[in-house]
């Protein structure tokens, strides 16, 4: 069944031209994924120490 499932992707990607396309270039993915993980320590950093305030 998964197989089916597969080979019905494939052919139906091969058929629009899809194969091997992807929607930004390589080196986008990594810097995004750097920019979000970036984010996230800001926003840990940013809680550093607020239970010793009280």
């Amino acid at each position: 069944m998964l197989n089916a499932l597969v080979a019905a992707q494939t052919a139906e990607e091969s058929a629009h031209g899809w194969e091997g396309h992807l929607p930004m270039a390589p080196i986008a993915f990594g810097i995004v994924a750097a920019c979000i993980l970036l984010a996230m320590l800001i926003v840990t950093w940013s809680f550093k120490s607020v239970g010793n305030r009280h």
